[in-house]
C-alpha cells in the first residue's frame, strides 16, 4: 500500500474516532483535509443531465426554493436554511449535514424543496442531483420577516450583508494563481457541516472542507447577523504542490469607472462599482488607500507588510446621488473589511485589476499572500474577523486618524486674465481628506501634504486648501506623465509638524495602450464569471 493512501486512511480513521470522542468541530474537518492532502486529487465529475448543464442563467433563477420546505422551519431557532439547486456551471454537489449536539446527520437532497417555476422536464432527471449550495436567512430587516443575509454558491464563494445591504462583493477560501497568464485554480468547497442553532443563539456556525488540485482546506465561519454582518473565519490549508501565488482571504469585486476614473462613454450613472478602494491598516501602524481602476491589461499591485491589522475593499462615499441607479443599487452594497486573529507573519497585500468592459464581470480581487509556505502535511493557520458593513469610518475605531473621501480626476487648468478657465495641458487629481484629526485642527492650523510620485511623473504643482464644505482639505495634484504607456504611482498624505493627520492616499496610473491583441483579459473575466454567482 503506498504511503499516502496509508496517510490518508490513517487520517480519516482518526476523524472516525474523533467523531464517537465528541462534538463536531474543526478538528475533525482538519482531519480530513490534512488526510485528503495526502491523496492525489480525484476531479468532481458533473452529473447534470443535458437540460441541466445547458441552462441559461434566467432558467436557473427560476429554481429556486420553497419557502415552506426551508429547514429549521419547524425549530425553534431564529435562523433558517436554504438550498441551491444544481444546474449550468454548478454541475457537481455538494454534501450538507446538520450537526446537533454531538449528532451528525446528512441533509439528502429533495427536489420536493423547490418550486421550478414554467421549467418543463422529466422529474426524473433530478433523481441522482444534489444541493449545489445554500443561503442562510435570518430576520435581520424586521421581527419575523427571514431575509436572506448569507450565499454559499460556486466553488468556494460567499456572501454576507447585514441590515439593510444587498449583494455586492464576494469573499472565498482560497485563491490559487490569481493574476497569473495560466490558467487559474478554483478550490472548491465539497463539504458542509451546519450547526443548528439553540432558541437563544445568535450565532451560525458553518464548517468546509476544501479541495483542489494542490490545496486542501478546513474552514470553520462563525456568523453573526447584525447592522454590521460579521463572519469569523478559522482556515487550515494543507498543500499538496506549492502553487506560484497563494492568496489567503481573498476577496473578488467589481470597479467599471468612477469619478477617479471616469466613463469613456456618456452614462446617466456617475459612478459603477461594488468597490472603489482597497484599504489597508499596515503592521507598522500606516493607513493606505488605493483606488481602484479598470486597466486596459491586467495590472498587480503589492503591498509588503508583516504582521498586517487588517484590509479590504471598500465602498467609500453612499449617497445614492453618486450612483443614480435604482435598480443595482450600488449605494446599498457593503464593504468588507478583514481583520487578522493570529500572528500571519511576513507577506503582502495583493491587489489584481483585471480589464472589463461591463458591470457583469467581477475584475478586482485582493488577498494576503504569505511570505512562508507550509510544509507538506502541516497546516496553514490563519483566523480573521469578517466585517461586512456600510460604515467604513467605523473601520478606523479609536484612532482619530482621517481618511480619503473622494479622488477626482481631470484636465488641469488654469485661469486666464479674463477668468476663464483654460487646460494647461496637466492632468489633476484633486483629493478630499476629512475625518476627526482634520475636524478638530483651528482654520489656521498649518497642514501640509507629503506628496511624491514615481520617476514618470513629473509634479508640476500641489495645492492644498481647506475645504469648509467637509470641515477637511482638498489636495490638487497636477501632473505630466512622461510616457503614458508605463505604470505611474503618486502618493500623498496630510501632516502638521512630524504628526501624520491623513492615510496615505496610493494611486496608480495604468499605462494607455492600444486595444489589446491577445484574448488574456476576457480569459480572467471569463473564469471569474463562470464561478460567481
Amino acid at each position: 500500500m503506498a504511503a499516502s493512501v496509508r496517510a490518508g486512511l490513517l487520517g480519516l480513521a482518526t476523524w472516525a474516532l474523533s467523531l464517537q470522542a465528541g462534538a463536531f468541530a474543526l478538528e475533525d474537518v482538519t482531519a480530513q483535509a490534512q488526510a485528503l492532502a495526502a491523496q492525489p486529487y480525484v476531479a468532481p465529475v458533473s452529473n447534470l443531465p443535458d437540460v441541466f448543464a445547458r441552462m441559461q442563467f434566467d432558467d436557473y433563477q427560476k429554481m429556486q426554493p420553497r419557502r415552506d420546505q426551508f429547514e429549521w422551519a419547524g425549530q425553534d431557532t431564529p435562523f433558517r436554511l436554504a438550498f441551491y439547486h444544481q444546474g449550468m456551471q454548478f454541475n457537481t454537489p455538494v454534501r450538507i449535514s446538520e450537526v446537533v449536539g454531538d449528532a451528525v446527520q446528512e441533509i439528502p437532497y429533495d427536489p420536493a424543496r423547490f418550486d421550478f417555476g414554467d421549467l418543463h422536464f422529466d422529474r426524473e432527471q433530478t433523481r441522482n442531483l444534489g444541493w449545489a449550495g445554500f443561503r442562510v436567512l435570518y430576520p435581520i430587516n424586521q421581527p419575523g420577516k427571514d431575509d436572506e443575509i448569507m450565499s454559499v454558491l460556486g466553488a468556494s464563494y460567499f456572501r454576507v450583508i447585514g441590515k439593510g445591504q444587498i449583494y455586492g462583493l464576494s469573499s472565498r477560501g482560497l485563491a490559487i494563481d490569481t493574476g497569473l497568464p495560466v490558467a487559474e485554480e478554483f478550490p472548491r468547497f465539497r463539504e458542509f457541516w451546519i450547526r443548528r442553532p439553540a432558541p437563544q443563539d445568535r450565532q451560525l456556525t458553518i464548517y468546509a472542507l476544501m479541495d483542489s488540485p494542490r490545496a486542501t482546506g478546513a474552514y470553520e465561519l462563525t456568523l453573526t447577523p447584525g447592522a454590521d454582518s460579521v463572519l469569523d473565519v478559522k482556515a487550515r490549508v494543507f498543500l499538496r504542490a506549492d502553487p506560484a501565488k497563494l492568496g489567503v482571504a481573498p476577496l473578488t469585486s467589481m470597479f467599471l469607472f468612477g469619478p477617479s476614473q471616469p466613463s469613456a462613454t456618456y452614462n446617466y450613472r456617475p459612478a459603477i462599482h461594488d468597490s472603489n478602494g482597497l484599504a489597508i491598516h499596515a503592521g507598522n501602524g500606516e493607513w493606505i488607500w488605493r483606488p481602484l481602476s479598470n486597466p486596459q491589461r491586467v495590472a498587480v499591485s503589492s503591498y509588503a507588510t508583516e504582521n498586517p491589522k487588517g484590509f479590504g475593499l471598500l465602498q467609500r462615499g453612499r449617497e445614492f446621488s453618486r450612483f443614480e441607479d435604482l435598480k443595482d443599487r450600488y449605494d446599498l452594497r457593503p464593504s468588507a473589511w478583514i481583520e487578522p486573529q493570529n500572528d500571519w507573519g511576513r507577506g503582502r497585500v495583493e491587489l489584481i485589476e483585471i480589464p472589463t468592459a461591463d458591470e457583469t464581470n467581477d475584475n478586482i480581487v485582493a488577498y494576503w499572500a504569505p511570505d512562508a509556505r507550509p510544509a507538506p502535511g502541516q497546516p496553514l493557520q490563519l483566523d480573521y474577523r469578517m466585517h461586512w458593513t456600510m460604515n467604513e469610518p467605523g473601520i478606523f475605531g479609536a484612532d482619530p486618524i482621517s481618511w480619503v473621501k473622494q479622488t477626482l480626476r481631470t484636465t488641469g487648468e488654469r485661469y486666464q486674465a479674463n477668468l476663464i478657465r483654460q487646460s494647461d495641458g496637466t492632468l489633476a487629481l484633486l483629493v478630499d481628506f476629512e475625518g476627526p484629526s482634520l475636524k478638530a485642527l483651528p482654520p489656521d492650523a498649518a497642514v501640509t501634504a507629503q506628496v511624491s510620485a514615481s520617476a514618470n511623473v513629473d509634479v508640476a504643482s500641489s495645492e492644498l486648501q481647506r475645504n469648509p464644505a467637509t470641515q477637511g482639505w482638498r489636495l490638487t495634484y497636477r501632473v505630466h506623465v512622461k510616457d503614458p504607456t508605463q505604470v505611474s504611482e503618486l502618493r500623498a498624505a496630510l501632516v502638521l509638524g512630524d504628526r501624520v493627520l491623513t492615510e496615505t492616499w496610493s494611486y496608480q496610473l495604468p499605462p494607455v495602450i492600444a486595444p489589446p491583441s491577445s484574448q488574456a483579459g476576457d480569459v480572467y473575466l471569463n473564469r471569474f464569471k463562470m464561478v460567481q454567482q
